[in-house]
């Protein structure tokens, strides 16, 4: 077993996932306690340049046509065998839909324990991490001899895992990726002449507090009124209230305003790794505990629908 830390980078059409910056700062902090190196694993087709700016020790390229688009097939047959020959300390994945598909069936095939929805590495080596929606963070050794962990944003931000120096990166050679059960066929486009949400200098971004299709009419003229546009977390997104060319989060967009009013959203991971690079985070909800405070630079904790009442009054008046 060594000290290796190997991070999988998440990336989709040619762009490398916030959350794989994320993983490598997160495994930075790890070394700096247990000692060993930030080992990249970088899996594609004709996809080199993007190891470009990770801020890892070296990266470990597989370079294959079946790696071109991600499934999950592939990655687990690719990583197994690596994971078998080269028992690094912990191999980390983002907690997304990518990550955790991966990650839990490396886990029953090699078995091999799993720590999931972890935040952050202490300095003594032990794992944090985020359960019962956020509210409550647990603490732990990670688990010998080669831990599986599936991260979560929060505690570093993206620029912290990269770099100006390029790493060096080393090919490897891939296992045998025949008879493969999945293949992707085509992605599916939203449709067009909606706006952009993730060209917007201002979001007013709604939630499951927003209780009915009606409230999101309110949402609508405050945003308005700032020069904003309207966006949501999923359960809104799923009602059917609004469009999924209006969802933020790993399913939807990722956002990056001057402005990010937050009004009852809890704070899912899926839904705060898209918006970590706001400029500004503002949280209205009714629950103190809600994870979306332990991001937000300024938080309410009210109920959204009597503030903005407010705000909208106060708005108009100046």
């Amino acid at each position: 077993m060594s000290q290796e830390i190997y991070v999988v980078i998440e990336h989709l059409r040619g762009q490398v996932a916030d959350i794989s910056y994320v993983m490598l700062a997160a495994a930075r902090a790890l070394t700096q306690g247990i000692g060993g190196e930030v080992v990249g694993v970088l899996l594609g087709h004709n996809e080199q340049k993007l190891a470009g700016n990770l801020a890892a020790d070296q990266v470990l390229y597989f370079d294959h046509p079946a790696l071109a688009e991600f499934t999950s097939d592939a990655y687990q047959k690719a990583l197994a065998s690596l994971i078998k020959e080269k028992a690094p300390r912990a191999v980390l994945f983002g907690s997304t839909s990518i990550g955790a598909d991966v990650a839990s069936v490396l886990s029953a095939r090699l078995d091999l324990p799993i720590v999931t929805l972890c935040r952050s590495f202490s300095a003594d080596g032990k794992y944090v991490s985020q359960i019962c929606g956020g509210k409550i963070m647990a603490e732990g050794d990670l688990p010998e001899p080669t831990a599986l962990v599936t991260m979560i944003p929060g505690e570093f931000k993206p620029e912290e895992g990269q770099s100006d120096q390029p790493p060096n990166v080393t090919p490897v050679a891939v296992p045998a990726l025949e008879e493969l059960r999945v293949r992707l066929v085509g992605y599916v486009e939203p449709e067009a002449g909606d706006v952009d949400i993730s060209q917007e200098s201002i979001l007013i971004s709604v939630g499951r507090g927003v209780q009915t299709e009606d409230n999101v009419e309110l949402a609508e003229e405050l945003a308005e009124l700032l020069g904003g546009v309207v966006c949501a977390s999923r359960p809104v997104v799923d009602q059917g209230w609004l469009p999924t060319s209006r969802m933020v989060g790993k399913s939807g967009k990722t956002v990056k305003p001057k402005l990010y009013l937050a009004m009852g959203i809890s704070g899912a991971p899926e839904h705060v790794e898209a918006i970590t690079e706001s400029g500004m985070i503002i949280a209205i909800n009714t629950d103190p505990d809600a994870p979306i405070f332990d991001i937000a630079q300024y938080g309410a904790e009210v109920d959204l629908l009597d503030l903005t009442e407010v705000l909208i009054e106060l708005i108009e008046e100046a």
